[in-house]
């Protein structure tokens, strides 16, 4: 529905309350911090603009028409919504700035976000300002990039091998995929680099499609090797970075995962990485977002400007 020009605005309004509820033009002037020529012109131009004979001034103030009657009580019916409204839009700006939606992809989820929340806590504590409370999702960056879209999440963090289309993004860290087996499988006593060729016709434990990491690969593989390349099935397709590690930990197959995922049983030995040639491993680590480039002020800017992360 469209509104006529003839229909007032809110601080019109508010004026014309202040005259109905103090009897004169001078102490509705006092109210609202006006002076009294400043209230009879906007009692004037109030009348106006609506065509509507509002008030009689007389030597002892201001008496409302009949017409001017029935505009106040349409004006306080609607004024008390519009604060209501004013209210709750306060309520949600206030919302946005201390909660976060945040949907990450597991490698993210599990070894960066841990560390930048309690960063960001402390940073709040030191100034004593309110925590952001963060509800996470932690799933593959197909379904993050999905939420963001969706606006099911303010913020999301992938590692595909692209940047989505309509939203923005920031680097936020690297990371690089690595071929790992057990210690007794035969890859582990190899000393030549296992080829791009052998890569792909091995079978692996791999994550689900829509995996960040998955998609990673395969693009890599495409690159060495052509758009026809054709990959061997999975051995095992399963849906966290956990499980691919107990998959390969038991001696299921190899598995090409993130260094931040397999750090820990590198170092311990439980894991060997075996070096690949002819492939580029190295990827980016990115949050996304829908909006303007820089996030309006928030939680949304403050967990990006914690992070330190550059414009992509």
């Amino acid at each position: 529905m469209t509104l006529s020009p003839r229909m007032p605005d809110l601080a019109a309004l508010e004026i014309l309350l202040a005259v109905a509820r103090t009897g004169s033009v001078s102490a509705a002037a006092r109210e609202a911090g006006l002076s009294q020529q400043a209230v009879s012109a906007r009692l004037a131009a109030l009348e106006s603009r609506t065509g509507v004979r509002l008030a009689t001034r007389t030597p002892r103030g201001a008496r409302l028409t009949p017409q001017g009657a029935v505009v106040v009580e349409w004006a306080d019916r609607l004024l008390q919504l519009a604060a209501e409204v004013d209210a709750g839009l306060a309520a949600l700006r206030e919302d946005s700035r201390s909660t976060l939606r945040v949907s990450a992809s597991l490698t993210v989820a599990e070894h960066l976000l841990p560390g930048w929340l309690v960063g960001l806590s402390a940073d709040a504590a030191r100034r004593g300002q309110t925590p952001i409370r963060v509800v996470l999702t932690a799933t593959n960056s197909d379904h993050v990039i999905e939420q963001v879209e969706t606006n099911q999440a303010d913020l999301g963090f992938i590692e595909g091998p692209t940047v989505p289309r309509g939203l923005r993004s920031r680097i936020v860290g690297h990371d690089e995929l690595v071929l790992v087996v057990p210690p007794g499988h035969p890859w582990a006593r190899r000393r030549a680099p296992v080829t791009a060729g052998e890569l792909a016709a091995a079978g692996l434990v791999t994550r689900e499609p829509g995996s960040g990491t998955r998609d990673y690969l395969t693009a890599a593989l495409r690159e060495a090797l052509g758009d026809g390349v054709r990959q061997a099935a999975p051995v095992l397709e399963l849906s966290t970075a956990a499980a691919v590690r107990a998959a390969v930990l038991a001696g299921a197959a190899p598995a090409v995962v993130s260094r931040l995922a397999a750090g820990d049983d590198l170092r311990a030995g439980r894991l060997r990485h075996v070096p690949l040639e002819g492939l580029r491993l190295e990827r980016d680590l990115r949050a996304i977002w829908t909006g303007p480039r820089v996030p309006p002020p928030g939680a949304l800017r403050a967990l990006l400007t914690h992070i330190g992360a550059p414009s992509a």
